[in-house]
């Protein structure tokens, strides 16, 4: 999948210079948004199970209750506590969530299919996978 991704967007890219949007092409405010960080960080072996909160950081704002929380495989989520929210910047989404030890989570943030996470000017994010695992007992 992630192949495909990034043929898009090098397809993209290359619609954008020829059509003569090179320029637009350049201003970050035209880019989608992409994520810069994740708690807890992907491909991490060792989070504590119990309630926490994990947090999708993007590189600009997002569009107030705009997500897509996306499972990555069947069972792959752990159980919610509430509704996601944005830190006051508006680029941290915060979900609260119930983990189980000795377990593999996973998120798309944003796929092919659900691109609820939007900016300001209604880019979907650039989909990104997270994946980590929790301690056994």
């Amino acid at each position: 999948m992630n192949r495909m991704l990034w043929t898009i967007a090098a397809a993209t890219f290359v619609v954008a210079c020829l059509s003569g949007d090179f320029a637009a092409a350049q201003d970050i405010n035209a880019m989608p948004p992409v994520v810069v960080q994740t708690v807890p960080q992907s491909g991490v072996k060792d989070v504590d199970p119990g309630e926490t909160e994990i947090r999708i950081t993007f590189s600009k704002p997002m569009a107030n209750g705009s997500w897509s929380w996306s499972t990555a495989w069947q069972d792959s989520s752990p159980k919610t506590i509430g509704k996601p929210k944005y830190d006051r910047d508006q680029k941290t989404c915060v979900l609260k969530v119930k983990l189980e030890p000795n377990k593999t989570y996973g998120y798309w943030i944003n796929n092919e299919r659900f691109q609820g996470f939007r900016d300001r000017q209604n880019h979907p994010a650039v989909p990104y996978l997270l994946v980590f695992r929790t301690k056994g007992n």
